[in-house]
């Protein structure tokens, strides 16, 4: 009996983290550059005392990520960016560690420091980018910054001050962590994507379909019913058991 109350209850756990993914997707729906949550399930095998497998619960994790490209859109703005291809752009992680993100909407801090919308601040070709004070700021296709200088004559050429750093993640082991940034597994960077492309004045949406997230919530919901209701019938279960097992009076 209590091998079906374990095998019901990690059911459930895990029916439970997988609604706390979709319903983090759904809120993220308009976030710019988010990347799905994806979760997995697994069976998890113990072995009993007698090396025979006991019971079977289910371990669920959100592995990764969704990397479909979201829709890209104009806006206008010289400091947003979309990615056109499959690379990442490159910002320094709260630890001091690089990361990689898709969230193109850059905006300039009051430091001086390029960072996304988010706030992480954007890699350059020597760290962290900081910008200065200029009257108009242009961002090529490969992701070199140029500059004209605040208070310059007029017809004076941008000035080139630095290049985003654009990263492949191709053949690389990385993993989305807690903060939406992408990881290398285990530490490390990801090499320089010299094909990337960016599209100036434009931003990639979320990949967030809403459509099905709605129609996995719906489908979530039904198996963790179909777990509880394993749960109840145990419980009916024991309580029979129990009830031939008493001593007529």
């Amino acid at each position: 009996m209590d091998r079906m109350v374990y095998t019901a209850l990690s059911g459930l756990k895990g029916q439970m983290a997988a609604q706390a993914a979709i319903a983090n997707n759904i809120a993220n729906a308009s976030t710019t550059g988010y990347r799905a949550d994806r979760v997995a399930f697994e069976a998890m095998m113990l072995k009993g005392g007698g090396g025979l497998e006991s019971r079977a619960p289910s371990g669920e994790e959100v592995r990764d990520a969704d990397r479909s490209g979201g829709a890209i859109q104009d806006t206008g703005n010289p400091l947003d960016v979309a990615v056109t291809g499959t690379a990442w752009i490159a910002v320094q992680a709260p630890d001091g560690s690089e990361a990689y993100t898709r969230r193109g909407d850059l905006r300039i801090a009051a430091s001086g420091v390029l960072e996304t919308g988010d706030g992480f601040p954007v890699m350059g070709s020597g760290g962290p980018i900081t910008m200065p004070p200029a009257d108009k700021v242009i961002i090529g296709e490969d992701g070199t910054i140029s500059i004209v200088p605040l208070g310059a004559e007029p017809g004076q050429a941008p000035q080139e001050i630095d290049k985003i750093r654009l990263a492949s993640a191709e053949g690389s082991d990385t993993v989305k962590g807690l903060d939406n940034l992408l990881h290398v597994r285990g530490g490390g960077v990801l090499p320089d994507d010299a094909e990337a492309r960016v599209k100036s004045g434009a931003l990639e949406g979320s990949n967030v379909n809403l459509t099905q997230a709605l129609v996995d919530m719906i489908e979530n919901q039904r198996s963790y019913e179909v777990q509880a209701n394993l749960l109840k019938e145990a419980k009916n279960l024991d309580e029979s058991s129990a009830s031939l097992m008493r001593m007529p009076v």
